[in-house]
């Protein structure tokens, strides 16, 4: 089977009618601290964020995981070698496509894994989705207002 690419007016369809199925990648270093990115576009936009993104018809989840994982964190990582942490529900007012009622909101169905950090370099990190990338404390997270709280379910299950 084929991996479908959709164009806008299929997908805006979609987003409007369907829940969306994606990966997060919780990334963990040694010292606990987790790696998020600041969100360059909606849902989201401007929120510190774990890594992910959608998976695609007729994707595998194994191939999923390694094109999520080299397009969010410049590396291949297997699934093989994470936790998944649970399933997990984010939805939205907003979507890609603008603000509410103008767009769409969006409803996400999460497969949160948790990705031990194996020292990669984090100059690799690219900046398409995110304008950049911290290391959080997990408790810091909790308090912190521009962590979505989407994010901070995660730090609950670690």
């Amino acid at each position: 089977m084929s991996v479908a690419f959709l164009d806008d007016v299929t997908f805006r369809t979609v987003v409007d009618a369907t829940p969306l199925v994606s990966i997060d990648l919780i990334v963990r270093r040694g010292d606990g601290k987790i790696l998020l990115g600041q969100r360059r576009n909606r849902p989201a936009e401007g929120f510190w964020f774990v890594p992910g993104g959608r998976i695609r018809k007729g994707e595998t989840l194994d191939a999923a995981f390694r094109r999520l994982s080299l397009s969010e964190l410049g590396v291949v990582v297997a699934r093989s070698d994470c936790r998944l942490l649970g399933v997990y529900e984010h939805i939205y007012e907003d979507s890609v496509f603008g603000p509410a009622p103008e767009a769409p909101s969006t409803h996400y169905v999460v497969l949160g894994y948790e990705v031990r950090w194996a020292g990669f370099s984090e100059l690799e990190l690219p900046l398409e989705q995110h304008s950049g990338y911290r290391w959080f404390d997990p408790d810091a997270m909790l308090q912190a207002g521009h962590v979505h709280a989407n994010t901070k379910a995660y730090v609950l299950d670690l």
